[in-house]
């Protein structure tokens, strides 16, 4: 299983026109049958008018091949793409491999973080060990949705994301897994590995499964 994450600049002040044709044309169109669309998020913090989508394949060969099919579809390319291009200012994207599986929340009403992490070369394994290990004590506290590797796009890098009810409730989470004694020994063994990390608070979009 590979993942991708795509993030979309729009024009300032196209974001609600752009949400609006992804739910009334482009996902009618699309579904899931080139990819099954995992989640997708507005930023609320950092760079405004993005929207984040993150889709989910069986393999490389298979992402290639179901994109090969949906650029012949002509509902896709004819009905769709060109009412969103004049939206859009840039596109990004990253290949992840997952390191955890992907357990989004059961219910609706979440708020979700997305962090990345940069180390110094060739140390990303090292610190996704880390983290794995100390995974069960930082659940205390909070549930990770999903935790990945950048294969394509950014090296060195891994992609975590966290789900919360709202942003007091990230900011009492994250208070109390500081003062964890673990959580620290984790910190101090981990922190020393990375050169960059950054972080975006996302709201789910109206077209996302995860609410």
């Amino acid at each position: 299983m590979i993942y991708e994450l795509r993030t979309y600049t729009l024009t300032p002040g196209k974001l609600p026109e752009y949400l609006k044709l992804n739910v009334e044309v482009g996902r009618k169109i699309r579904g899931d049958d080139y990819g099954r669309l995992a989640g997708s998020w507005t930023t609320e913090f950092g760079t405004l008018n993005r929207y984040v989508h993150l889709w989910e394949y069986p393999s490389l060969d298979e992402r290639e091949r179901l994109r090969g099919q949906l650029a012949k579809n002509d509902a896709w390319t004819k009905e769709y793409v060109p009412r969103i291009r004049t939206l859009i200012l840039a596109q990004e994207n990253k290949i992840l491999s997952p390191q955890l599986p992907l357990e989004p929340p059961a219910d609706s009403g979440w708020l979700y973080e997305l962090r990345w992490y940069r180390s110094h070369t060739g140390r990303i394994g090292e610190w996704i060990g880390h983290i794995k290990d100390i995974m069960p004590v930082r659940e205390k506290y909070s549930k990770n949705v999903g935790l990945w590797q950048t294969e394509a796009g950014q090296l060195n890098e891994a992609v975590h994301m966290w789900a919360y009810r709202d942003l007091n409730e990230r900011a009492s989470v994250r208070a109390r897994a500081i003062a964890d004694p673990e959580w620290q020994a984790f910190l101090g063994k981990a922190t020393p590995l990375l050169v960059d990390m950054k972080s975006i608070i996302l709201i789910p979009a109206p077209s996302s499964p995860m609410k």
